[in-house]
């Protein structure tokens, strides 16, 4: 058995965090129905381009194929009574409910935890926003970039002085998704320790602040955060990246740099900064650090990233790593060694590689899915599942509520 198997999930959410946390369950074996509006769908199924890339690959929509595979997809029109009626019959049935919708738009709806819980008390409800649902700016919309730089998160990236950068690929959203996921695997514990259902709620700006536990930490207690890393005022050049030979990075990261100095130095092939006055201990490089940075930049790039890794692998044990591009971690034989990406079939592309799970369970393994549903595939079958009946679901279709 898969790890969520038998748990029964009604997602109401679009574009990306809401989602996320929807295809993070199926790929541990929850049934996820994604209710979508009739005719239209989830927004994200039309978004053409994002962070200046087309987003379809032959037909398909790579967002909505990414955010959604493994999903059923049901219509249902929530605006009309019967389309709530709909949905009130099926979370009798269901374990978990939720959606990224805001607070206001779920009262509207009718489908708010005091509502849903009347029709199912152990019933999970869980509940993602961008800003929280207190304070101020609840009530505001917001996307990826605008949490990046609500959180401050922006302005940790890059050196002092740049202008803010905004980290492509929708982190937040993707945090926001894994925060939710958590969040209801938490509360489906609780109901199988204490017998209750609840409402659980996390935030896209929580999931942010979360990221940056140490560096807001570090400014409670110290009065200032931890601040960008510039290159010119980092004091331990063991902890810097260098550009090779080939015009690739390495980036070093050795806290325990007197440890492994004579090491390094020899690796290096620079004996004769072992015993340099300048540079013999952590305390003096801290103080010589820029003559040392240029020493180390002139030595890194006269040779090629993957010759200084051949030569590290057999002289110095200390920190150090590739500063990949995305397409070298997505090949790297690291990430495929452990599954974090595999190969899946779809439906319509046929084989390919997609993001894998990225937990191991050694006896429940998750199982990653391709291939997202067209909208509506399954709203007969869900409902048939449900309890309802072939004139049933044809009256509803009748009256446009599927």
């Amino acid at each position: 058995m898969l790890p969520l198997e038998g748990i029964r999930i009604i997602e109401l959410s679009a574009y990306m965090n809401g989602p996320s946390a929807g295809y993070q369950l199926a790929d541990l074996g929850a049934d996820v129905v994604k209710i979508e509006l009739p005719r239209r769908g989830d927004s994200s199924r039309g978004i053409e381009s994002l962070f200046g890339t087309f987003m379809t690959v032959d037909g398909v929509n790579l967002m909505f194929d990414t955010l959604n595979r493994g999903k059923r997809s049901l219509t249902l029109d929530l605006r009309k009574q019967k389309g709530k009626e709909v949905l009130y019959r099926l979370v009798e049935k269901a374990d978990v409910f939720f959606t990224n919708y805001r607070k206001d738009q779920v009262v509207e709806l009718g489908v708010d935890y005091n509502t849903l819980s009347q029709y199912n008390p152990q019933l999970i409800y869980a509940l993602g926003t961008a800003f929280g649902t207190r304070g101020p700016e609840s009530h505001l919309r917001a996307y990826d970039p605008i949490i990046q730089g609500y959180s401050g998160l922006m302005m940790t990236m890059g050196e002092e002085g740049m202008p803010p950068i905004v980290v492509s690929g929708a982190l937040m959203d993707q945090m926001g998704g894994t925060m939710l996921a958590n969040s209801i695997v938490t509360a489906l514990l609780v109901r199988e320790r204490q017998g209750i259902g609840q409402e659980v709620e996390v935030s896209m700006l929580g999931g942010s602040i979360h990221l940056q536990y140490l560096n807001i930490n570090t400014y409670f207690l110290k009065g200032r955060p931890m601040g960008r890393i510039t290159r010119s005022l980092q004091r331990n050049p063991l902890t810097l990246n260098y550009q090779c030979s080939d015009g690739k990075w390495i980036i070093l990261s050795e806290l325990q740099s007197d440890r492994y100095w004579d090491q390094f130095c020899t690796a290096i092939g620079k004996e004769e900064l072992k015993d340099d006055p300048r540079f013999d201990s952590a305390k003096k490089r801290r103080k010589t650090y820029l003559e040392l940075i240029s020493i180390l930049e002139e030595t890194f790039a006269t040779q090629t990233r993957d010759e200084w890794f051949k030569i590290f692998s057999k002289k110095c044990p200390f920190a150090y790593g590739p500063i990949h591009t995305v397409e070298e971690a997505a090949e790297s034989e690291q990430v495929k060694a452990n599954e974090y990406v595999v190969e899946v079939g779809h439906p319509i592309l046929g084989r390919i590689r997609r993001t894998g799970v990225p937990i191991r369970f050694s006896k429940t393994p998750g199982k990653p899915k391709a291939g997202a549903p067209e909208l509506g595939q399954h709203t007969e079958e869900v409902l048939l599942e449900f309890g309802y009946s072939w004139d049933e679901i044809s009256a509803l279709r009748e009256e446009k509520v599927i």
